[in-house]
C-alpha cells in the first residue's frame, strides 16, 4: 500500500476530527472548532443540509485526491457511524472516470484498493448502479459497500424516468419488515411508476419502491464526490437530500462558492513531500514563436547535460503547444521546424494530439525511448503522465493560450516523487510568447488558480523569472550576488482601470514611473529594483481614488510583484545553506541520542501492565432510541434508527469477551506497546467492566468503538504520565552535542522543504526570510491592529546581527525544528542565523500565555538547550512587554548585545 504524505494524513486528520466533532456538537459549531484549530477563524461554514456534515477537501492538481478519498471512507466510517463497514456512494464527474474508478476499486493490485484493504481486507464490494442489485441482505454490515456512479445518473427532477429510482423485485429482500419509521421517508410508488414499469398495479402506488435510490436512502451513505466544484446547482442538492447522506465529502482542486473547505493542501506542502517541481522558472518572449522554442530546446539540452549526473534516469522532455489550424505555428509547422532549422533528430519528435496519437504504446521512461518532444495544440488527454517533462513551451499568445494550465501541470511532476540531488532537475520551466514577464507570469497565475487548485499567494512565490545563468548542476556552484539579483527582478507592471492623476505625486515618485495609455486605461511600471519604500509609495498613490473592487484588483498586482521580489531573494532559492540547528541531547547507555518521544517513554521506564487497570470515566447512558457515552467528562449521543431493525439483543449471542479482546487489540494497538502486554491488559479490563462496574457485554459491544477510543485515551495518558516523570527526572542531564557532533545530532532547513499554509500576505517586505514565503503571519489582528507576532519577526528581520531566519511550522517534525517536552515536541516560533555563526531560537506568547504551565516548561528546555552549548545557542522567550518594560525590539537587541 503506498503511504500517506504528511499533508495528507494532516487533511485526513481534520476530516476525522471534524465528523468526531459533529457528533456531539451542532455542524456550524464543530465547523467554528475545526477552524479555529487551523488558525482559520472568520470562514462561515454554508449548510447544505441541517446538521450533516458537508465538507470539502481542496487538493491541487497532482496531490492525490482519489487516494485520499479510498483512505476517507473507512476513517469518516468509523468516527461518524461507528462501523468498520460503511457504505459509500462515490460520485464521479463523467462516465469515464467512473470506469475508472471502478476498475481501480476493483483491482486487488491497485493502490485505492489496497488503501481500501488495509482497513476493512476482503470484506469489500465494489459495485455500480446496474450491479447493485447482486449485493446480499448478508453483506449489509459485514462488508464495506461502495457504489461508484456518475453524479448525471442520479441527478434528475423526474425520478420515474431514471432506472436508479424504478422498482426492483431483486430488492425485495433489503425492504423486508421495514418499521414505519423507516418507511415514511422513502419514495413511494406513483402514477407515473405505471406507465414505465408495467408489471406494477393500481394497487401498488403508495408502497415503498424496492428501488436502488430507495436502498441508498436506507443505509445513509456516505457520500464522495469528485470534482466537487462542478455541482453546485439546487438540483443536484435535492438529489443528495434523496439519498439521505451520512456525511458528504467533496474533493476538488478548485472550489467555488459554497464548498465548505475543510483543508487546503497548499503548493509548499507538495513541493516539501517531492511530490512537485518547484519553482516554475519563467521566461517571456515578445519576438515570436521561434525564440520561443530555441530557448526551450537550450535549457533542455542543459537539463539533459545536467541529468548525467543522477544516479536514476532521467531524460528531460519538452512539451510543446503549437498553435491551432489557421495559426502561424501548427503542428506540422513546428514539427518541420524542429527537424530543418534545430537540426532535431525527427525519432526524437512525437506527436499528440486528436488526430494524431504518436505516443500510443510507446513507454517514455525505458532508457531506449528516444522521444524528447511532444508536440500537442490542447491538454493532453487523461492518464497522460510523465514525470521527465521538465520544460513548457506554448507558441501560442499567452491571452489566448488553452489548456496552458493543465499542461504546464505535467512539467510540475517530480520524478520519482523524490527530489533530484541536481538543483535544476528540481524545478520546472515554462517558455512563453509574451510581451513582458509580468504579463506572462498573472496569466499562469490565474490559470493555476482557477484551474490547478493553487492559491494565489502560492503561485506568486512559485513562478519566478529565468535568470541569466548557466544550467551547471546543483553542487558548488557560487550563489549570485545581491547586486546581481536585484538587476534581474522584473519590472513591476501594473495594468490600471484609468489614467492616474499624478500632479500631486512627489517629485521623486513621478522620476520612477512610467505610464503607459492603453485600451483597458494605463499600464504602469516600475523598474524591477526599486526600493520598497518607493513600491510601498506607488501603491498608495495609484490606489487611492480607485473604487474598492478595482482597488483590491491593483493590490493583488502589487501584492503579487512583492511576492517574486521576496521570492528571487530568499536565500534557499539563490542556493545558500542554514547553519545546522544543534538538538537536545542525552547520552544513553554510553551513546549521545537525540531526545526523541520514543527516548522519552524508555527514560520513564513504563510498562503498561505495572499500572492499575481502571476506566472509570466511562460510562453508558441509554434510552429506548439513543445511547449517550460519558468519556472522561465529554458527552457524545447516538442516535438509533430502530431498536427493532438493528436488531441489538442479537450481537451478544455472535461476540463474545475473546472475540471482542481481538477486535480492540487491534483497534488500539501502539507501536510503544507489545501486543502481548496489550492483550494481557484488555483481558483485565474487560474483566473488570463486567465484573466490577456492572457494564454488560451486550452494552460494551454495542459501544465498542467509543470503548476503544477510551482505552487509546487512557493508555495515551499512562504513557505520558511515564514520559513526565522521566522527562523531569533528566532535563539537566539534556545538553547540546560538541561541535564535532553538530552535524550528525542537528536539524538542517532544506531549500524546497518548507510546507508553509496561511501564508504572509502584509504590505511589509522581509528581506532575511530563508524560504521564498512565510508560513502563518499575520500583520494585522482581526480588530485591526498590528499583530505582536508580526512585530516579532519585523525585529527579527531587522537586526543587523541577524543572516536569516525562519518561520518555523508546527507539527512538521521532518521540516522544522523542535526541541522535546514531557508530552510532546516543542515547535520554536522563529529560527535565526546569525552573521556570526550562532543559532538563536525565539518562542513568542502573547499576555495570555506567557505565564501558564505549557509556557513555563518551554521556557526551561530553551533555557537547558541554550545553558548546554556552550555559547553557540541562544534562547529568548519574548512576549509583547516583559517586567522591565521592553518591548520585542529591545528583547530582542540586549539578547544579542552579548
Amino acid at each position: 500500500m503506498l503511504t500517506l504524505k504528511k499533508y495528507q494524513n494532516d487533511a485526513l486528520a481534520a476530516l476525522v476530527g471534524f465528523v468526531k466533532r459533529s457528533r456531539s456538537v451542532p455542524v456550524p459549531q464543530a465547523w467554528d472548532e475545526a477552524m479555529n484549530d487551523q488558525r482559520r477563524s472568520g470562514q462561515g461554514y454554508h449548510e447544505t443540509f441541517p446538521n450533516i456534515p458537508c465538507v470539502c477537501l481542496r487538493v491541487p492538481t497532482g496531490g492525490g485526491k482519489t487516494l485520499l478519498a479510498a483512505h476517507a471512507v473507512a476513517q469518516v466510517g468509523k468516527a461518524l457511524q461507528d462501523t468498520d463497514t460503511p457504505i459509500a456512494l462515490w460520485l464521479t464527474p463523467s462516465d469515464t472516470i467512473r470506469s475508472q474508478t471502478l476498475e481501480a476499486l476493483s483491482d486487488i493490485r491497485h493502490p485505492y484498493r489496497q488503501a481500501l484493504a488495509h482497513y476493512v481486507g476482503d470484506r469489500l464490494r465494489v459495485a455500480d448502479l446496474e450491479s447493485l442489485q447482486t449485493v446480499g441482505t448478508g453483506d449489509v454490515g459485514k462488508a464495506c459497500i461502495i457504489v461508484v456512479t456518475t453524479i448525471q445518473s442520479l441527478n434528475v427532477s423526474d425520478t420515474s424516468k431514471r432506472n436508479v429510482y424504478a422498482f426492483f423485485e431483486e430488492l425485495q429482500e433489503h425492504f423486508r419488515d421495514l418499521p414505519p419509521s423507516l418507511a415514511a421517508g422513502l419514495e413511494k410508488v406513483t402514477a407515473a411508476d405505471l406507465a414505465s414499469q408495467p408489471f406494477l398495479t393500481e394497487k401498488d402506488i403508495g408502497r415503498v419502491k424496492w428501488s436502488v435510490a430507495n436502498w441508498i436512502h436506507l443505509h445513509r451513505p456516505l457520500v464522495i464526490v469528485d470534482e466537487a466544484h462542478n455541482n453546485r446547482t439546487d438540483r443536484f442538492f435535492k438529489t443528495l437530500g434523496r439519498l439521505n447522506p451520512a456525511c458528504v465529502v467533496e474533493l476538488t482542486a478548485t472550489p467555488v462558492t459554497g464548498n465548505n473547505v475543510l483543508y487546503h493542501v497548499s503548493a509548499q506542502e507538495l513541493r516539501a513531500e517531492q511530490m512537485i517541481k518547484l519553482p516554475i522558472v519563467l521566461a517571456e518572449h515578445p519576438e515570436g514563436w521561434r525564440e520561443c522554442l530555441r530557448d526551450a530546446i537550450l535549457t533542455r539540452r542543459g537539463l539533459e547535460v545536467v541529468a548525467q549526473k543522477e544516479a536514476d534516469y532521467v531524460r528531460p522532455i519538452v512539451l510543446v503547444q503549437a498553435m491551432p489550424k489557421g495559426g502561424e505555428a501548427t503542428v506540422d509547422v513546428v514539427k518541420a521546424h524542429l527537424i530543418e532549422q534545430e537540426n532535431i533528430p525527427a525519432e526524437q519528435i512525437a506527436i499528440a494530439t486528436g488526430a494524431q496519437k504518436e505516443l500510443n504504446g510507446i513507454n517514455l521512461f525505458d532508457t531506449a525511448c528516444p522521444v524528447r518532444y511532444v508536440i500537442t495544440v490542447e491538454a493532453l488527454k487523461e492518464g497522460w503522465d510523465c514525470s521527465f517533462a521538465y520544460v513548457l513551451s506554448s507558441l501560442q499568445s499567452v491571452g489566448s493560450a488553452k489548456d496552458v494550465e493543465q499542461l504546464l501541470g505535467r512539467v510540475l511532476r517530480m520524478p520519482y516523487a523524490q527530489d533530484r540531488s541536481q538543483a535544476p532537475l528540481n524545478k520546472a520551466y515554462a517558455h512563453i510568447v509574451a510581451n513582458n514577464f509580468a504579463e506572462a507570469a498573472s496569466n499562469l497565475r490565474d490559470r493555476l488558480v482557477q484551474n490547478m487548485g493553487f492559491e494565489r499567494l502560492d503561485t506568486a512565490s512559485l513562478i519566478v523569472p529565468q535568470q541569466p545563468l548557466p544550467l551547471t548542476g546543483g553542487e558548488g556552484g557560487t550563489p549570485p550576488s545581491a547586486a546581481a539579483i536585484a538587476a534581474t527582478i522584473p519590472d513591476c507592471h501594473i495594468n490600471l482601470p484609468t489614467v492616474p492623476e499624478t500632479q500631486h505625486w512627489p517629485e521623486e515618485l513621478k522620476a520612477q514611473v512610467q505610464i503607459h495609455p492603453t485600451s483597458q486605461g494605463a499600464t504602469l511600471v516600475l523598474k524591477g529594483n526599486v526600493d520598497t519604500e518607493t513600491l510601498k509609495q506607488a501603491e498608495a498613490f495609484v490606489t487611492a481614488k480607485l473604487p474598492a473592487k478595482a482597488r483590491e484588483k491593483v493590490a493583488q498586482q502589487f501584492a503579487d510583484h512583492r511576492a517574486i521580489r521576496q521570492a528571487m531573494k530568499a536565500p534557499a532559492q539563490l542556493g545558500l545553506s542554514f547553519a545546522p540547528v544543534p538538538q537536545l541531547c542525552l547520552e544513553l547507555d554510553g551513546y549521545l541520542e537525540v531526545v526523541e518521544k520514543d527516548t522519552l517513554a524508555e527514560l520513564g521506564d513504563w510498562s503498561l501492565l505495572d499500572t492499575p487497570v481502571q476506566l472509570d470515566n466511562f460510562a453508558i447512558h441509554e434510552t429506548v432510541n439513543s445511547f449517550e457515552i460519558d468519556v472522561n467528562g465529554e458527552k457524545v449521543t447516538y442516535k438509533h434508527i430502530d431498536a427493532q431493525q438493528l436488531k441489538l439483543n442479537e450481537v451478544a449471542s455472535h461476540v463474545s469477551e475473546q472475540n471482542l479482546v481481538r477486535w480492540l487489540d487491534g483497534q488500539v494497538r501502539q507501536p510503544y506497546v507489545s501486543q502481548f502486554d496489550l492483550q494481557a491488559y484488555l483481558v483485565k479490563l474487560l474483566t473488570h467492566l463486567i465484573h466490577s462496574k456492572d457494564f454488560s457485554l451486550t452494552a460494551l459491544v454495542r459501544a465498542r468503538f467509543q470503548l476503544a477510543d477510551a482505552i487509546k485515551s487512557e493508555v495515551g495518558r499512562l504513557r505520558q504520565q511515564a514520559m513526565k516523570t522521566g522527562f523531569q527526572g533528566r532535563l539537566f542531564e539534556m545538553t547540546v552535542p560538541k561541535l564535532e557532533d553538530v552535524a550528525q545530532y542537528s536539524f538542517t532547513f532544506d531549500p524546497g522543504k518548507y510546507p508553509a499554509r496561511n501564508i504572509y500576505q502584509g504590505s511589509y517586505e522581509f528581506s532575511k526570510h530563508f524560504y521564498p514565503v512565510i508560513h502563518d503571519l499575520r500583520e494585522k489582528t482581526n480588530a485591526g491592529k498590528t499583530a505582536e507576532e508580526f512585530r516579532c519577526a519585523q525585529a527579527i528581520d531587522a537586526h543587523s546581527k541577524v543572516k536569516h531566519w525562519v518561520r518555523n511550522i508546527q507539527t512538521q517534525p521532518q521540516c522544522s525544528f523542535w526541541l522535546p517536552t514531557s508530552s510532546d515536541y516543542f515547535y520554536p516560533d522563529f529560527v535565526a542565523e546569525l552573521t556570526d555563526g550562532r543559532v538563536l531560537v525565539v518562542e513568542y506568547k502573547g499576555e495570555p500565555y506567557k505565564t501558564n504551565d505549557d509556557s513555563k516548561e518551554k521556557a526551561q528546555v530553551g533555557f537547558q538547550w541554550e545553558q548546554s552549548s556552550n555559547g553557540r545557542c541562544l534562547f529568548l522567550f519574548a512576549v509583547e512587554a516583559d517586567d522591565d518594560g521592553r518591548d520585542v525590539f529591545k528583547q530582542l537587541h540586549d539578547k544579542l548585545a552579548g
